[in-house]
């Protein structure tokens, strides 16, 4: 792409499945779950626009449509034709925008825990927590941002450490300072979804009931008229537990298996 390079990963064997990443945007942070399903799946993972070992010159906030269009990019590059596509959380989001916009590129989407807080009735509070998330991290408070961001995520509370380092900093300080708004604004075409060939799976952790990241898949699926399912764990299970949750994700893309 003009404005940057990303870095993709590739293993397995099989039809291409694009596992695309939420939180700070690394591949990797996929790498145990990949090994799961490298049995059944030519897996590809890569690092969003601006972290790890992807590269942005882009400035200024960067839209949901612009990572949908890298998520594009990858599957023109690595998968060669349509593929299965999976995001979790921020992933889930650019993942539902790219079946918005190229239904045919996606054959199937398990979009797991999108915090697409617009469709939530009580949106506003959570809109107005980001954004103060955003404001501390840009006025130097990054540990507080992050502990009010992990707070809120089932399974995510950080230590109550009184020296605890923060890892990757300047990945933290570009989701805060470039995407979080971004995510947060992002509300599914719903018109284009329903009209979409694509198979579309809202699933949530059944770790995470009661939490903001859990209700949106519920209120997608009575939007698209889909079931909604509940998978093992919570937001962070393809993390915390990737052979139970690769073994629940395969039951819904290939159920005679």
């Amino acid at each position: 792409m003009e404005d940057g390079e990303l870095l993709v990963r590739r293993g397995g064997e099989g039809p291409a499945l694009l596992l695309i990443a939420g939180g700070t945007g690394s591949g990797d942070a996929y790498r145990a779950l990949a090994k799961q399903l490298y049995a059944e799946y030519t897996v590809i993972t890569y690092d969003r626009r601006g972290h790890f070992g992807s590269t942005d010159t882009t400035t200024g906030p960067v839209p949901v449509s612009l990572q949908a269009d890298d998520a594009l990019a990858v599957l023109d590059h690595a998968a060669g034709g349509p593929a299965q596509v999976f995001g979790s959380s921020a992933g889930a989001l650019i993942g539902l925008d790219l079946v918005a916009r190229h239904p045919d590129r996606v054959t199937t989407l398990v979009a797991h825990e999108p915090p697409a807080v617009h469709l939530m009735p009580d949106a506003g509070g959570w809109l107005e927590a980001a954004a103060e998330q955003v404001r501390l991290a840009r006025s130097g408070e990054l540990m507080a941002a992050v502990t009010r961001f992990a707070d809120a995520i089932a399974g995510a509370a950080l230590p109550n450490l009184p020296n605890l380092r923060l890892p990757h900093e300047a990945e933290w300080i570009r989701l805060f300072d470039r995407e979080l708004t971004e995510f947060f604004d992002y509300l599914p075409d719903l018109r284009a979804l329903r009209k979409a060939p694509t198979e579309i799976f809202p699933v949530a952790g059944e770790g995470s009931r009661g939490r903001y990241h859990y209700q949106p898949a519920k209120i997608l699926a009575l939007e698209l008229g889909l079931p909604f399912t509940e998978l093992p764990g919570s937001h962070l299970a393809p993390q915390r537990n990737p052979a139970k949750f690769a073994a629940a994700l395969k039951d819904l893309l290939n159920p005679e298996l």
